[in-house]
Order: C-alpha cells, then structure tokens, then sequence
C-alpha cells in the first residue's frame, strides 16, 4: 500500500495547475460518490489531481489507478478500508472501467464505510449498464467531461482567459477575442486538426490520439460489454468505414451486410462507439422521450478524430458539422432541421463556407448561416469559430 502513497505523491507534484478547466466549477465536489466519465484523452487524470492539489487535505486523500498492479493481489474494498482505518477520507481512483466488479466494490465502499468520499474515472462506456452490474445511479452522481473548446484551447496555448459566451452573444457576434494581432482563423485551423484534446502541443499528437482510439475500439468496449474478442475487429472496422463517411445516415440492414454483422447486433455495435464518445449522434426533432427519437445522422466526436484515423484528407463540409455538433451539444439540445443542417431552441443553422447564401433557409421563421473563414458576424452569418466559446 506504501507503494500507492509514493505513486500519489509523485503524479502530484508533476500536475501543472496553472489553467483549470471551467468545467471543474460544474461539479458538485462534496458529493459522497462522484463519476468523472469522457473519452480517452481529454484530462480527467489532470483534473483529478489538480483538485486534490488546490482543495484536498493530502493527509487524508490517496489517488490511485485501478490498472495498478497493486490489484491483481488485493481488492478495492480491501484498500479503500485500509485507507479509512489510517485516517483516509476521501479516495479518487482512476481508470476505474479496468476493474472487473468496479461497481459492486464501490457500492459496498458506499454503504459500509459511510465516512468516505469515492471520486471514480473511467470510460463513457460506464454509462452503459450491463446486467450484473450494481446499480449506483441512486449514489452516484455521474459528469461527461468534454474535449477542449475553442476557447479553452486558446486559453491553453495563449496563456489567456477568455470567458464563455452564451448563445444570444454568440449570434450577435459578441465573443471575448483579443482581436488586433490575432486573427481567428488562423488558430481555428490550428485547432480543428489537434485542438481538442490537451496534449496537443505534443509532436507525435495524432500518433497518440489513434492509439488512444485503438485502446478503446480494441479492449475497453469488447472488454466492458463482454463481447468476443472476434467481435473486436468488426467493431474496428466498423468505426474505419464510419470515420470515412460522416455525416453517415444510418442505413443498418446494408451496412449489416457490407460488414457481416447481425442486423440485430449492429445498433449496440454503434451505440458503443457513441457512448465511448468517439461518434456523436443528431436526433431528428420530436416531442416524446429522447431515447426513442430516430438517429439522423451519425457523425464523429470531433475534427481530431477524423485528421487521425481517416485515410483521405477530411472535406471541409464533414468538419464544419462536426465542430458546430461537438461545441453546441454541451450546451444545449441539438435536433435535425428539415430543410437545413441543424436546429436549436427553434432557430436554424445552416453550416457552410464562406460564399453560402441563405436561399436553403429563407422559409426559416429564424436562421442563421454558420460559415467558416470569416473572421466577424455580420447580418445573420456568423463565424463558426465563435461558437467554440460556448463552454
């Protein structure tokens, strides 16, 4: 157990906690039983350690990773009672998806040991339920942390502190950018090819986004959904022809055959991916429960993705909706629009280049153009980067 300490004490002493997320301030800390979810990539470790930094008594905090060889001879209710009988108040444990029987132990850690905190991270994945699984949704209270916005990547590599912009601004062309010297377009370009996740800077980036990708697509979803290792490589392939694709409008029965799976399998197979967050889906408008409305599109996570795993240059087009999906859908609920590209709170976005015109949209009650390589909002057609600022 000694070694869990040492390991704790070293990842923190090498967390930067010169720029934390907003997206800190959105959960409630004090909760008993807390949930970090999102994609591989996109800073839960990071921002684990540097809330145990700023606000935690390190006296009583331990930090560790379920992975850990420390568990392939004990088990985490064993740690976590050890821990407590040492004085240990609140433990964080990472990665926790990698723990076969995660829920049932940190149930009983819950239950048994009311005076301990549990903070878990993991996969999206763990938002699907399997049967078997304790059922934590009365205890815990689960967040879905995203990839980097626009403007918290200009934030990160500026070394500013541009604060967010409801979507009223945003229409209005009211974004906090320090124009002058700095021109939009040229960091948008930068960002949409590896802006999204925080270890951008780095030189081998793509490199190590689609082994992040691989990581998922070949042990997290085969391993927590309890499908055949066989299965594994159909649900690779599966993501290689969706990530050529998108926008993919699903068409299950040929899609079924081309990649020899079970017409009935195949929903779970995409619903995987979705939960995973490597693909977001757009839901046509509707009025009954949001689970039961039809799937429209299908598109990838972000622009990253694509620029990694897809084999031709990605259009223009494909990553103007991308982006436009991934910023907005943290913010508010997005749906299909019948006569354009998307639809929010009743207002009509149309996403195109520079020259679009609103003729596809001139019979919305309200519309705007969404274009890209414009850098100010003029009329009703508004710069796509300026909805980065949303969250």
């Amino acid at each position: 157990m000694e070694t869990l300490f040492e390991s704790f004490r070293i990842a923190l002493e090498l967390t930067p906690t010169d720029y934390i997320r907003s997206f800190h301030d959105k959960i409630n800390w004090n909760n008993r039983l807390i949930g970090l979810l999102g994609q591989k990539g996109v800073g839960k470790s990071t921002l684990l350690l540097q809330h145990i930094r700023k606000f935690d008594n390190i006296e009583e905090t331990l930090y560790v990773q379920a992975d850990d060889f420390y568990f392939s001879g004990h088990r985490l209710f064993d740690l976590a009672y050890d821990f407590f009988k040492r004085g240990g108040r609140r433990l964080y444990i990472d990665e926790i998806h990698k723990y076969k029987g995660w829920s049932t132990e940190i149930k009983m850690i819950y239950d048994k040991l009311p005076l301990i905190s549990v903070v878990y991270s993991g996969s999206s994945l763990l938002a699907l339920r399997k049967g078997g699984m304790a059922d934590l949704s009365r205890r815990a209270i689960e967040y879905t942390m995203p990839g980097l916005s626009f403007r918290e990547y200009l934030n990160i590599s500026n070394g500013w502190s541009l604060k967010t912009a409801t979507l009223e601004d945003i229409l209005k062309g009211r974004v906090d950018f320090p124009f002058g010297e700095h021109r939009p377009l040229k960091y948008y370009e930068e960002y949409r090819k590896k802006g999204v996740y925080p270890f951008f800077a780095e030189d081998d980036f793509h490199l190590r986004l689609k082994q992040a990708i691989n990581e998922t697509v070949e042990h997290d979803i085969p391993n927590y959904a309890e499908i055949p290792v066989a299965s594994a490589g159909k649900l690779k392939k599966l993501m290689y022809v969706l990530a050529n694709s998108v926008p993919f409008k699903p068409n299950y029965s040929k899609l079924a055959r081309d990649l020899e799976i079970g017409r009935n399998q195949l929903p779970d197979y995409v619903e995987y991916l979705t939960s995973s967050q490597l693909f977001n889906t757009l839901t046509e408008k509707g009025t009954g429960d949001a689970i039961l409305q039809k799937v429209e599109k299908l598109y990838l996570n972000n622009s990253n993705i694509a620029f990694a795993v897809s084999d031709t240059k990605p259009t223009e087009g494909t990553m103007r909706e991308t982006l436009f999906l991934m910023w907005m859908q943290e913010a508010y609920k997005v749906t299909s629009s019948k006569i354009s590209d998307f639809e929010i709170d009743g207002i009509t976005f149309e996403v195109g280049g520079k020259s679009k015109t609103g003729k596809q949209v001139k019979e919305a009650e309200t519309a705007y153009l969404v274009k890209d390589n414009i850098e100010y909002a003029i009329g009703n057609s508004v710069p796509i980067w300026m909805f980065g600022f949303v969250y």
